[in-house]
């Protein structure tokens, strides 16, 4: 037993709450190490759409243990809201969650700092969910932000103050009108707190040290998309968080020699919300038709996804960062009709033609395509992979021989059952 992986191969949305769902019940635990609300994911089941920011995907499971790591920034409000639509639905996550004592804190603040600040850049703003996560893991990096463990120490109140007041600083320099915001925010966010402090909160590396030592198996959810990685991604329109293999063992505090399988979830095309670039984005009636069918509206912000045929050179590009052992294959029915389903195989970049993926979010690309034949049976009632139409299981092979990674599961729809087990 020990850590398998399970993250995202393009911008997010890849339908990683779905599939980590699905796994559960081969796992004991489920860790969700980086991020924090602005990722969101969605899963399906009994005909009911359920949708989790920060609670691990697991949460469902009530014979499960589910952990936030160190590696995610928490909003105690958006967190209070999760756990009251968990509780309408008769699931109590406090027999079966713990709270990292070393996950940041998202203050409102961080939020109006977001907001604040994303204005500021104009037309270069990168398309931030206004969540405060950057400001907060800013914090954090500037080694001046507040933890879960801080709530239980008897001078949280001063630390809050001391750090809330730099923030207003700022927000008075940039000409930010908050007080009468910030007002109502600070009410919602005592009176969420004091639900968060009711929690079991750990020594995460400890409890996963001894998990493993007495055999324990752990599946480390990750959020948003490896392409949104702050370190590897299309800079500077990322993430704050480390999205990729690395980042599950610092945001969970599990050494590297317990790695097992790395799963990685791909769209059967791409999709992006906010700016950045994104090579094989459709402004056509395909692109509209992919948005409609596969109802790409932001989990999160509501906003419309951007949508685009499948990128093999961002996919083996993020295979290859992630050391990815197998493929999830998502969303496969959102392309039922198309007469032809393309797939980008290179770029070309100033005439030269490449399989790699640029450091410069800025470069010309024009993608290089490979066409196959769509098909029109809906396939959302299939259960046997053997049963799909034979071209998407020509495309199936094709993204397997190109990436040199076996595709493992097949998703034909949004609930648990539309799931092909390979």
């Amino acid at each position: 037993m020990g850590l398998d992986i399970l993250l995202g191969l393009q911008w997010g949305d890849e339908g990683k709450g779905k599939v980590v769902d699905v796994l559960t019940p081969k796992y004991d635990i489920i860790a969700r190490f980086q991020g924090g609300p602005n990722a969101g994911h969605t899963l399906e089941f009994d005909g009911i759409k359920h949708i989790l920011h920060i609670i691990p995907s697991g949460i469902f499971h009530a014979d499960k243990v589910n952990v936030i790591g160190n590696g995610v920034v928490i909003d105690p409000v958006v967190f209070r809201k999760e756990v009251n639509g968990l509780l309408e639905m008769n699931i109590d996550p406090k027999r079966n969650l713990f709270i990292s004592k070393k996950a940041h804190l998202i203050l409102p603040t961080h939020k109006l700092m977001d907001m604040a600040l994303e204005h500021q850049k104009g037309e270069r703003k990168i398309g931030s969910t206004l969540k405060g996560i950057g400001p907060t893991y800013t914090d954090k990096i500037a080694r001046v932000g507040l933890r879960v463990l801080d709530l239980f120490t008897p001078n949280f109140v001063q630390k809050y103050k001391k750090l809330t007041d730099n923030h207003r600083s700022i927000l008075d320099r940039l000409s930010f009108k908050y007080e009468d915001t910030l007002h109502q925010m600070e009410k919602e966010f005592v009176e969420s707190i004091e639900l968060l402090t009711q929690f079991r909160v750990i020594d995460n590396e400890y409890e996963f040290y001894q998990s493993l030592k007495d055999g324990k198996s752990i599946l480390a959810e990750g959020a948003q998309g490896t392409l949104l990685d702050v370190e590897f991604g299309s800079y500077p329109f990322v993430t704050s968080s480390s999205t990729v293999t690395a980042g599950a063992y610092t945001g969970l505090g599990i050494n590297p020699s317990h790695q097992g399988r790395v799963i990685g979830i791909v769209k059967a095309y791409c999709t992006r919300v906010g700016s950045g670039p994104f090579p094989t984005e459709l402004f056509d009636q395909d692109g509209e038709r992919m948005r409609k069918q596969g109802f790409e509206f932001g989990s999160t912000t509501g906003r419309p996804r951007r949508c685009g045929w499948l990128d093999l050179v961002a996919l083996k590009y993020a295979i290859m960062i992630n050391g990815v052992t197998e493929i999830v294959l998502t969303k496969a029915d959102v392309l039922t009709g198309f007469k032809t389903v393309k797939i980008c195989t290179e770029y070309k970049i100033n005439g030269e033609v490449t399989d790699r993926f640029p450091a410069d979010s800025e470069a010309p690309i024009q993608p290089q395509y490979r066409s196959f034949e769509g098909w029109s049976e809906d396939i959302t009632k299939i259960r046997e992979y053997e049963k799909l139409p034979e071209q998407l299981k020509q495309m199936v092979h094709f993204i397997e021989q190109e990436t040199g990674v076996r595709i493992s599961i097949v998703s034909v729809g949004p609930d648990r059952d539309e799931t092909l087990i390979r």
